[in-house]
């Protein structure tokens, strides 16, 4: 019997509302502010994350392991690798590792406005 039920993911940021409507772009869903330092984003299909303001928030340094490392990462299944790249790029996502070596590693690495690493992967 587990001992807990997945609600959401949170993420630390300066303007919450700002990364909640990045994110709102890349999977759609609603917004919902709680107050202004807490946001809530509901996603197609029940899943949430939450955007909480953190005024000394600093991006993780990707892909460093020694300090300030990546805490967690996001990944997102698309059907077009490059449309969706350029949607995400078009919402304000910074490429952080694009080489997929010619498709035979199915995913890209990017950070969103906040500097949060997460991965658009293919099948």
């Amino acid at each position: 019997m587990p001992i807990a039920t997945y609600t959401l993911v949170a993420l630390d940021c300066r303007a919450p509302w700002s990364l909640a409507g990045f994110y709102q772009g890349v999977l759609g869903g609603e917004i919902k502010k709680y107050d202004d330092d807490w946001y809530d984003l509901r996603v197609p299909g029940g899943a949430h994350i939450a955007f909480q303001r953190a005024a000394d928030h600093r991006p993780p340094e990707w892909p460093r392991g020694d300090r300030n490392s990546q805490q967690a990462h996001l990944d997102f299944d698309v059907p077009d690798i490059e449309r969706a790249q350029e949607e995400v790029l078009a919402l304000g996502a910074t490429p952080l590792d694009l080489d997929d070596r010619g498709g035979e590693r199915r995913f890209r690495v990017y950070a969103d406005p906040a500097g949060h690493p997460f991965c658009l992967c293919w099948q």
